[in-house]
């Protein structure tokens, strides 16, 4: 596809608008980067110029070309290769002394080297002033001043890409500024000379801003508080789209049975593919997809604020204290929506075993399709079904669950860090973005694309399938008791330990298709239909527990074993194709159940000596 076109390398550090100079200039809308949820590998792209067609490849973020990391090892070796004829340094012109370094290596290391300036228009809001032509003569290659996000200075980019792809390698003198230290000195020297700064405070406003959430006494209250904020947007503005997906997908229900009751289709028939597999499927999608679509855009738009990487640095000490690496914190964040896009995140994590670490600790916080079980049973045994602030105390209690599945996940990863993973956490550097105006554009559709679209068709995939067996399992009778009840039977026992039914227990096993599920499967499994059942009210779904003697302390279980039981089979998955081994995912379906029955165990013997 792009044999004729000239391969231009995009190498730069991380959070410098790189690959916003990319989309820019190909016009697509990929994001890559290495920061949690963003693909690692290279991306690609091409765009025409005159009479030239070129093929933009976009590296991924580095720091040097003395590679620490398989990323910026791929980066270096392609970015050096003869695939590349032309590489074009992108450089932050906000942080412009640090940059310097980096591009003065990327000089020394090509032949053929451009410098983007990006993010000039941030520069001149902070008073900072480059002398980008002072800049060229200084670096001995040309300097371009842009600003990707609005278009400035890619026509001049493009143009001097165009006049420098036709220079042959050995036109360029290539120069040596010796070891680090002398390339650290030359980039202050050049800095000064090149940039004028009329601000008293060179920090600006990005400092005093940081001077209060990165402080100790307000850092965390902040943190949980933003948190907080959006989990109680995600839960409660994610209802209305539930229930406009849930009357579509109810409409073309009732169609179906029509269209299978037209064609003579036999009951069997249409429990099989009508109630078992589109009824799940169909609930799964209703359900999954608003709180997916809702947290994953307010994700991003934290990333592109600049504010995960301060979140990461606020409980940095944390992981570091529990052996683990410091950029799990973004891979937990990641999972709060879902926990398969938060095993994907972990790439960004260099050590393997580091990585392994936080793949296998990622389930212990939970994703979006554990707020259903967790808001019904708050809701309904907590809150007051009709109490005052009803919201404001149900988005407590997730708040106070999401703070005790962070403080196990640190547990276990220590655990793990002096065990099975045993090892001392490797440094790195923690990169701190200036805060910017958000591009709610482009949110929305890497928010979707990325990471809503990728997670829904994983679970739609295993879903489908899910529901049949489900179906069968409530449907096929063992002479007067279907196989669901004989199930039960076996596991009442065990789940009265727990402080829960054999019911309750097996709607978990069962939901392993997706989270979403648990409530409507024990519903179905209570009032014994074929299919699963969704109650009209939250008063309804009440009168259903109660009614089988569900009490608080039942309720509380529930809850502990949600938050601490086997992945998903999407998130399953997900972490066999990124182990590419069965004894870990083995290991990460094991070790959350273990520690959740352990638990649900304890409390339910603690309870039941006061209650």
């Amino acid at each position: 596809m792009y044999d004729d076109c000239c391969v231009i390398s995009l190498a730069g550090n991380p959070n410098t608008g790189k690959s916003t100079v990319f989309n820019a200039l190909t016009g697509l809308r990929q994001h890559t980067g290495n920061w949690t949820g963003k693909t690692v590998v290279t991306a690609e792209g091409k765009f025409y110029y005159k009479d030239k067609c070129f093929k933009i490849v976009d590296l991924p973020g580095m720091y040097s070309v003395n590679p620490n990391s398989p990323d910026e090892k791929a980066a270096v070796d392609f970015m050096s290769s003869k695939k590349s004829s032309l590489t074009v340094a992108v450089l932050d012109a906000t942080n412009l002394e640090r940059n310097l370094i980096l591009g003065l290596q990327i000089i020394e290391q090509c032949s053929n080297v451009i410098v983007c300036v990006n993010l000039i228009d941030e520069a001149e809001k902070k008073n900072i002033s480059i002398d980008l032509d002072m800049l060229s003569s200084l670096l001995g290659v040309p300097v371009i001043g842009t600003n990707a996000r609005n278009q400035k200075g890619l026509d001049k980019l493009k143009e001097t890409i165009y006049n420098c792809a036709k220079l042959k390698n050995d036109e360029k003198i290539k120069t040596y500024y010796g070891n680090i230290s002398n390339i650290v000195k030359k980039a202050e020297k050049i800095y000064n000379m090149s940039v004028s700064c009329c601000c008293s405070n060179k920090c600006g406003y990005d400092r005093k801003i940081d001077a209060v959430i990165l402080s100790r006494k307000f850092g965390i209250p902040i943190m949980l508080f933003m948190l907080g904020i959006i989990f109680w947007i995600t839960i409660f503005g994610a209802n209305y789209p539930s229930q406009i997906l849930s009357g579509a997908f109810n409409f073309i229900e009732e169609k179906l049975i029509y269209l299978f009751n037209y064609l003579g289709f036999s009951e069997n028939i249409k429990g099989f593919f009508i109630y078992g597999m589109y009824r799940t499927l169909s609930w799964v999608i209703a359900v999954m997809l608003p709180p997916m679509a809702i947290f994953f855009p307010l994700f991003t738009f934290m990333e592109d604020l600049g504010v995960l990487p301060r979140i990461a640095f606020n409980l940095d000490c944390c992981f570091k204290k529990a052996k683990a690496h410091g950029k799990q914190v973004l891979c937990m964040c990641m999972g709060f929506g879902c926990n398969a896009a938060g095993v994907t995140a972990c790439r960004i994590i260099d050590s393997p075993r580091e990585r392994l670490i936080a793949i296998l600790t990622n389930n212990f916080v939970p994703c979006n399709g554990r707020y259903p079980t967790l808001i019904a049973l708050s809701t309904i045994f907590v809150a007051g079904i009709t109490g005052s602030f009803v919201s404001i105390k149900v988005a407590l209690v997730i708040l106070i669950a999401i703070v005790l599945s962070v403080a196990i996940t640190l547990i276990i990863s220590r655990l793990l860090a002096e065990t099975v993973l045993k090892g001392m956490p490797s440094s790195f550097i923690l990169e701190l973005p200036p805060y910017r105006r958000p591009q709610y554009g482009k949110i929305i559709v890497r928010s979707f694309l990325d990471r809503t679209f990728f997670v829904l068709l994983r679970a739609i995939a295993v879903a489908a399938p899910a529901g049949a067996i489900i179906w069968l399992l409530q449907n096929v009778t063992i002479g007067d008791t279907n196989i669901i009840n004989y199930i039960s039977q076996l596991l009442e026992p065990f789940a009265f330990l727990m402080g829960l039914d054999g019911f309750i227990l097996l709607a978990f096993i069962l939901g392993i298709p997706a989270n979403e599920i648990v409530i409507p499967l024990i519903i179905m499994f209570y009032l014994g239909n074929g299919s699963l059942t969704n109650t009209e009210s939250v008063t309804e779904m009440a009168n259903v527990f109660f009614a089988h003697g569900w009490t608080i302390k039942t309720a509380i279980c529930t809850m502990i074993f949600s938050l601490n039981h086997f992945p998903c089979a999407t998130t399953l998955w997900t972490i066999f194709k990124e182990t590419k081994s069965i004894k870990w995912t083995l290991l990460s379906f094991i070790l959350p159940t273990t520690v959740g029955i352990t638990i649900c165990i304890a409390a339910n013997f603690v309870m039941s000596l006061f209650l």
